[in-house]
Parts: structure tokens; C-alpha cells; sequence
């Protein structure tokens, strides 16, 4: 078995388990306070989720293959880091395609007030359902000038975060009752209330009127950020974020080992219970490369990596049931975009925004009720849009002079358990049902402007929860690990040690967790991996 020797010393301050984006922020942090910081991570490169690829053969198309959008990342993070990273905002929110009385159409959100609420006018025939949906999206919007400047903030109690919201109805409506009452009592139109409604499910298998609220705190995490609730696109793919990252990190000293899967992290055992994080002696973190064993001693472990995870590698019994994940993932490179049937919008307005596919309020209640029953979404809701006309500069110059696009489809209510008997035959099923929801709003079929690779294969991929379950040991798929948390304090976790106020601490005084799995986390934020550097700091 080999030893630490090859790093920088025998005992770091910090190891942290995983380089994705989280575990970078956490690394930065560090490294720049002086800590000496070690990141182990299993696959040959930095990034995780949050990596540019070119996934198809010969094409010079880099797509972010995993995650793809930026809302929950604070500014603050990009700057305190000083970060070579910018997003770019989209003209067009969304586009919405539909058919009524034999003839298409499309509700277009965004290219100005004027010209949403005509859309508005024409799918519903007043303006009762704009103004009502300015009247939601403005109360959703003083909630996330309140509530996002707390995400990297020592958590608040529950008391303390709804004095902050300082709106009762809006607390009631996101916090307390299913979503699904807010939807029905503001919209009355089935294509208004799906669109408003796909926010709550992205990544989340969720009934509108769950009982659990997991699709709430879904629905709030996508609308708080940057405490506006835009979603923007990453300049460069997703991998310019961490590449930025881990050259941050780096440059600050810390070490970065790829092609080191950590396998266990032995404790002495201390409990959560008094003292500072670090102060219990060391860990020992194990790990293995294609060329043989090794151990690294840490004051404190930082995992970014699922409970689930942290569990099997502390060897204990993991938080029971599994949750899963529930989408599917299309990657796509197109010769041109395709022609609309409604005539009326420039594609590039359509697809530049999120394209609802099959996201109707009724249609979103059966495909959950089909997938609740084990069975394949009969009509798979999915939503789309297109990078490269926000940002081409992921096209080779070559593509783009000719048009090529990128398409990124992410589809909902398709949980892992439907993928275990046969994933590839369940995939192929989805896909191409997936399509032809698509296909039925368009001019001519997707499949006729995909563009092929250096071998003659069409330029498209499919995840399931199951492929992402295994290229990123996602636990059975799930983008966030687990359901997502409130972004306050449970009772449990309210202690005054320093990782229980940020969110971060498990039943070991020097292992936190630093990913999605922790206290706020999810999506691409950072913000598990500054609050874990937060609480070893004594911040």
C-alpha cells in the first residue's frame, strides 16, 4: 500500500472528497485563508456535473452535458474568488406551443411586456391571466431579494427567515401549502398553470399536491436565485466555471489529484457534540489509482458526495429509502433549427428561451400518475432550449458559420425505478416518445435537422437516472442527492457549533459535507462548498 508521500504533506488541513464545483469553491476558500487543501477526485478531470464535453465524435461542439444552466450561483462567490466567469441573460423566458381549435400557437414569455401580455390575450382571451402572473412572479420576486442573500449567511432559524420574507401569504403559498393550491387560486388556464408549475419538478418526482412539499422547496430554489430567479447561461459551457475554479484553487495552492477514488474515511469515532470542526484528531482518508492504494491524514474531511455516500464510506447505514432521480437528459447538435408550426415566432426566439414540451397542468398530473404506477410517461413532458444562440462561442467556427445549433432537453416525472429492468430498451422508448411530443409542434421532424458525427451517427445522447447513477455516482440519478432542504435550520441542526450553523455538519466534528447534499444545496451554486469553508474557517 502507498502512503501521502507524492503530496504536499503528510497531513493537510483539509482533504476535500470530490472535485466538482462545490468541492472547488471549498478548496478556493480554503487555500486562499492559508489551509493546506488536498482534492481527491475518482474521474481523470475536475468538474463533475458541471463540465463542457464533446461528445460526439470529430464535431467540435462543446455542450455542457450534465448541468447547463446558472441561477443559484452568488455573484459574490465569482468575485471573492475572482473568477474569469460570466453568464448572459436570455431575451426570451419561455416559449410554450399549443394547439386550439386545429390551429397552432405559442404562449411567448418575454421581448417585452407588451409583447407577453398579447400572448397572454391571445391564449386566454383577456388579460386576467398576465396580470395575475405579474402579480405571482412579483411576490415570487421580493421573496428572493429577502431570502437568497441568506444562502451564504449562518443559516436562519424558521422563525427568523419568515420575519425576513415579512409576507404571510407568500410564506403560506411557498412554505407551508402544496404549491399546487397557489397554481389552481391564481391561474385558471391548464397551459399557464403547467408552465408555472414545471419549476417545482425539475429534478423532483412530485405530485403537485405532495404532502412531503418536496416540490416546494423545489419551486422556491428555482425562483430565488440571484435573487431575481433568472436563469442564465454560462459563457463558455459549464466548464468554464470549474475550469476557472480549480485554476482559483490551484493558484491559491491547493492540490488537486484526479484518478483518486477515495474508498473510506476513518474517524476516531468523536460525535458532533461540542468543540470546534477540526479539533477532534485527524482523519484518515483512503484511496486507491490505477496503480495501487494510498492514505492521507486530514484535520477535517469535506465530502462532496451524496449521504449516501458519506455513509458507505464511513461504513455506516445510509439514510433510508433512496430517493431517486427523475429525468431524463437529450444533448443535441442540430444543422439548423428547426421550422415551427406556429408561424408567428422566429424559432430562434422559441428555442433562445425554455421550450415546454407536454407541460400542460393536466398532462404534467397524468404523466406522474402513469410513472407513480410504474409506467413510462404515455405523453413525456420535457422542456428545451438552445445554448449556442445565446452563447456560440461552444461551436467550432466552422459550425457556427453554418448554423449549427446545440438543443438541451431535460425531461420530467421519468424516476429511476422505471429504468431498473431494462435501462437501454426504457431509454430508447422514452426518447423517441420524448420526440414525437416535440415533432408535434414542429414544420418537420427533429430527426431531419440533427447533424451527424465524424462516424455518420446522428448527434444526439440520452441520460437516464440510471446513466448518471453510473458516470457520476449520483445515487439512483438524483441531481441534488436528496430532496432539496429548506433554506433554514431544522431543529436538529440549530447547534452552535460552527457546522451546524452553516448547514454543513454530520454526526463527525471533522467531516462536513460540501455538496448538494447539505443544507441548501443543489444546482449550481457554490454555495455547500463556501459554507463548508465558512465552517472550518470559524466564520
Amino acid at each position: 500500500m502507498t502512503t501521502s508521500r507524492g503530496f504536499g504533506t503528510d497531513v493537510y488541513d483539509a482533504v476535500i472528497v470530490g472535485g466538482g464545483h462545490n468541492g472547488l469553491v471549498a478548496a478556493a476558500y480554503l487555500a486562499r485563508a492559508g489551509r493546506s487543501v488536498l482534492v481527491l477526485e475518482r474521474l481523470g478531470h475536475a468538474g463533475g456535473a458541471a463540465v463542457s464535453t464533446r461528445p460526439f465524435a470529430g464535431i467540435d461542439a462543446r455542450l455542457s452535458r450534465y448541468s447547463y444552466l446558472v441561477s443559484l450561483l452568488p455573484a459574490k462567490i465569482v468575485r471573492e474568488l475572482g473568477l474569469a466567469f460570466a453568464v448572459r441573460g436570455r431575451s426570451v423566458s419561455s416559449y410554450t406551443p399549443f394547439e386550439r381549435s386545429g390551429r397552432p400557437g405559442g404562449l411567448l414569455v418575454g421581448g417585452g411586456e407588451a409583447r407577453t401580455r398579447e400572448s397572454f390575450a391571445r391564449l386566454t382571451g383577456s388579460d386576467r391571466e398576465y396580470e395575475s402572473w405579474r402579480a405571482f412572479y412579483g411576490t415570487t420576486r421580493r421573496v428572493a431579494e429577502r431570502v437568497f442573500p441568506t444562502l451564504t449567511e449562518p443559516l436562519p432559524t424558521r422563525a427568523e427567515l419568515r420575519a425576513r420574507v415579512d409576507d404571510e401569504a407568500a410564506w403560506r403559498m411557498l412554505f407551508e401549502e402544496p404549491i399546487g393550491r397557489a397554481v389552481e387560486r391564481e391561474f385558471s388556464d391548464d397551459l399557464v398553470r403547467g408552465v408555472v408549475l414545471t419549476d417545482a419538478l425539475i429534478g423532483t418526482f412530485a405530485d403537485a399536491h405532495d404532502p412531503s412539499l418536496a416540490q416546494n422547496r423545489c419551486f422556491l430554489y428555482h425562483v430565488i436565485g440571484g435573487g431575481t430567479g433568472d436563469w442564465d447561461v454560462p459563457v463558455g459551457g459549464m466548464g468554464a466555471l470549474t475550469d476557472a475554479l480549480a485554476g482559483a484553487a490551484r493558484a491559491a495552492g491547493a492540490e488537486i489529484a484526479t484518478g483518486h477514488e477515495v474508498v473510506r474515511i476513518d474517524t476516531d469515532g468523536t460525535d458532533r457534540t461540542g468543540g470546534a470542526v477540526g479539533a477532534a484528531p485527524p482523519a484518515e482518508v483512503a484511496f486507491r489509482t490505477r496503480s495501487g492504494e494510498g492514505r492521507v491524514a486530514a484535520r477535517v474531511v469535506l465530502v462532496n458526495a451524496s449521504p449516501r455516500t458519506l455513509a458507505a464510506l464511513l461504513g455506516e447505514e445510509p439514510e433510508a429509502p433512496a430517493v431517486e432521480g427523475a429525468q431524463l437528459k437529450v444533448n443535441m447538435l442540430l444543422r439548423r433549427l428547426p421550422r415551427l408550426r406556429d408561424t408567428s415566432v422566429d424559432p430562434r426566439e422559441a428555442f433562445g428561451g425554455t421550450f415546454h414540451i407536454a407541460e400542460g397542468y393536466e398532462q404534467l398530473a397524468r404523466a406522474h400518475a402513469e410513472a407513480a404506477a410504474g409506467e413510462l410517461p404515455s405523453v413525456p413532458p420535457s422542456e428545451i432550449y438552445c445554448h449556442s444562440l445565446t452563447d456560440p462561442t461552444i461551436l467550432g467556427r466552422e459550425l457556427a458559420e453554418q448554423g449549427y445549433q446545440t438543443l438541451t432537453l431535460f425531461g420530467l416525472h421519468t424516476p429511476a425505478r422505471l429504468f431498473d429492468h431494462d435501462n437501454q430498451g426504457a431509454r430508447e422508448v422514452l426518447l423517441a416518445a420524448t420526440l414525437a411530443q416535440l415533432d408535434a409542434h414542429l414544420a418537420e421532424p427533429i430527426a431531419d435537422c440533427l447533424a451527424f458525427d465524424a462516424d455518420g451517427r446522428p448527434c444526439i445522447e440520452a441520460k437516464t437516472p440510471l446513466d448518471l447513477e453510473r458516470e457520476l455516482r449520483l445515487p439512483r440519478g438524483h441531481i441534488f442527492h436528496r430532496d432539496l432542504s429548506w433554506p433554514y435550520a431544522e431543529p436538529e441542526s440549530a447547534a452552535d457549533r460552527d457546522a451546524g450553523r452553516w448547514g454543513v455538519g454530520t454526526a463527525h466534528r471533522n467531516v462536513l459535507l460540501c455538496g448538494a447534499g447539505a443544507v441548501r444545496g443543489g444546482g449550481v451554486s457554490g454555495v455547500p462548498g463556501h459554507n463548508a469553508a465558512m465552517a472550518v474557517l470559524g466564520h
